[in-house]
């Protein structure tokens, strides 16, 4: 027995601390509807006000697996300038993150038909763990809780043309410790640099039918890059579906349906081609839009 609480409190340690220190930031199948919860470029860049809700509950049947919710909203101020709003709450296991961060972005016409959107977006991070969930009694490392708000910065960039797009982002820039401890096992935890790359393009199969290949990576110091291909197919304005492969992580089918000109819905489903298919039951991703 004592060596089984001995390994369970070993097992404890390795997802407390893999959690706070090499995680990224979370992922996300329908990123591209989505886009300025990671790239403030985004920002108000439509002629319309646009809300956008998004539920995703990651490796459905595991204890303790991601949950993340998130709302973007994107204001147009004039042909020129955009402002928007993003929040993201994420709880893992013991910790609960939650984003927030207001977005701005300007538009410079560099071609007849493409325009570069440079983005800024300025917030923090509201930083929970609990650490009583994990029932460990009188060890120092796990004696206290924590909360605390790091403030952050982000910029982006979108160069967007009739039938393409390219996009750079850095959400947060500066580096911010999330848990801290004096004279024990644990030191610090930090928040590190994430760096969103991506592009498509869309071809024109017939009159109704369009096809948008594209890809989109995350770069952190530390972790796996994590780099996303995906194909949708815009039928008639009205329905989209696609399937997306996460390099060495998953697989995924995905759709967006237009029920009014106002209101659309997505949805997702993501296989894991990891070991953790052994115990989930696959992700599911749901996203409202709301388009005024």
């Amino acid at each position: 027995m004592k060596t089984i609480l001995k390994n369970s409190h070993v097992l404890l340690v390795f997802l407390l601390t893999s959690i706070l220190y090499a995680q990224q930031d979370p992922s996300y199948t329908l990123y591209q509807y989505n886009m300025n919860v990671v790239n403030p470029a985004y920002a108000g860049i439509n002629d319309y006000y646009e809300v956008n809700i998004n539920f995703r509950s990651q490796w459905v049947n595991l204890e303790g697996s991601p949950e993340t919710q998130s709302l973007s909203v994107g204001i147009p101020m004039n042909d020129k300038v955009g402002w928007g709003l993003s929040i993201v709450n994420d709880e893992v296991y013991v910790l609960n993150e939650t984003d927030l961060y207001i977005d701005f972005s300007y538009r410079v016409q560099v071609g007849t038909n493409t325009n570069l959107y440079m983005g800024v977006k300025g917030g923090g991070t509201i930083i929970d763990i609990d650490l009583n969930k994990l029932g460990i009694m009188n060890d120092p490392v796990f004696s206290e809780n924590v909360h605390n708000f790091n403030p952050n910065v982000g910029v982006g960039f979108l160069l967007k043309g009739p039938k393409y797009y390219v996009n750079l982002s850095a959400p947060t820039l500066l580096k911010s410790k999330r848990y801290e401890k004096d004279g024990v096992v644990v030191t610090h935890a930090t928040d590190r640099l994430h760096v969103y790359a991506g592009a498509g393009y869309t071809i024109s199969l017939d009159d109704d039918i369009d096809l948008t290949p594209s890809v989109m990576g995350r770069f952190v110091s530390g972790a796996p890059i994590s780099l996303d291909l995906t194909s949708t197919f815009d039928l008639y304005n009205i329905i989209e579906l696609g399937i997306s492969y996460r390099l060495d992580e998953s697989i995924s089918g995905l759709g967006m349906f237009k029920l009014v000109d106002w209101f659309n819905v997505g949805y997702a489903y993501e296989a894991t081609t990891t070991d953790v298919k052994d115990y989930s039951r696959g992700t599911h991703e749901v996203l409202l839009r709301f388009r005024f």
